[in-house]
């Protein structure tokens, strides 16, 4: 994984073990991953107002797409904090083949797990997010 300056780091060097955090693996050509991203960026600051939680945003798009993905996060706006997995090896250590494929983990463990989007899917993360954030 690393970043668009290609400051190679480690999910666990990215993520705090105390906090709640959401990853979202997404690809420029994905149009479902797209949609469910700029869903969450319309909800992401009550989100944060309400919960202490983190989200990746990692791009599975390959060495040749960077300079795309780079275009449309800055032209996107996101809040997000995102990385590059280029060679798809933190998609395949996840066991997935699908996208967009979005992640509640705590505490290095995975909690929730989901794939595809759907309008209303961002809710129900929501929901999700809530019950592991009131579960501490």
């Amino acid at each position: 994984m690393s970043d668009f300056e290609g400051e190679k780091t480690k999910i666990f060097d990215v993520i705090d073990e105390n906090q709640i955090t959401v990853i979202s693996l997404w690809a420029t050509w994905c149009v479902p991953c797209i949609k469910e991203l700029d869903a969450i960026n319309e909800v992401y600051e009550d989100w944060i107002d309400e919960l202490d939680f983190n989200l990746l945003a990692i791009s599975v798009d390959d060495s040749r797409s960077v300079r795309r993905a780079k275009a449309l996060v800055n032209g996107k706006s996101w809040p997000y904090e995102i990385y590059l997995d280029t060679n798809q090896d933190f998609k395949r250590a996840l066991g997935t083949s699908f996208i967009p494929q979005t992640l509640i983990v705590k505490s290095k463990k995975i909690l929730y797990q989901h794939t595809g989007y759907q309008p209303g899917d961002e809710d129900y993360l929501f929901e999700k997010l809530k019950t592991y954030a009131d579960s501490n």
